[in-house]
């Protein structure tokens, strides 16, 4: 058994460098081959990742200010303003200046943009069920806590 410390191995400022063991290389596969299978899943019912993203978003909670969903979706501002317009011309939400704060633009979910919530939900749910086949509660629940630990660990600027 190897007994290296992967977290060596995982950082590209040694020369034993192992892209394998390199976190962020694993998690941007995920993600990258995710959303390819699930892109094919939300073609079917007329949406995009973005606007999938957005939805999912606001599924949880609306009204939600532009910044706010930008800031979920890690998207930039000017980005996601685009985006929430052309979801808005496409009748799957609306927006409104903020009763509490004028400056703010608060986004809903049209009825229309409820509908397509579920059914890309039920588009992607098999996806997810596929993604964690083979996990226990307690290996997914251990998931979430580092990969929140790892982006906790973001927030700091990195020492020189």
């Amino acid at each position: 058994m190897d007994s290296t410390d992967n977290r060596i191995l995982g950082d590209p400022g040694t020369p034993a460098f192992q892209l394998e063991r390199y976190p962020f290389f694993q998690l941007n596969r995920l993600v990258s081959r995710y959303n390819a299978v699930i892109e094919t899943h939300l073609r079917a019912i007329g949406i995009d990742i973005p606007s999938w993203r957005v939805l999912m978003i606001l599924g949880e909670r609306s009204p939600r200010g532009v910044r706010d969903i930008a800031d979920a979706a890690v998207i930039p501002l000017s980005t996601m303003t685009r985006i929430i317009q052309r979801m808005a011309q496409a009748g799957l939400v609306f927006s409104r200046p903020s009763a509490a704060d004028g400056r703010v633009t608060e986004v809903l979910l049209a009825q229309a943009g409820e509908d397509k919530l579920v059914q890309a939900r039920k588009a992607t749910s098999p996806v997810y069920h596929q993604v964690i086949r083979g996990l226990s509660e307690a290996d997914f629940n251990t998931l979430l806590v580092l990969l929140g630990q790892l982006h906790g660990n973001l927030v700091d600027e990195p020492e020189a």
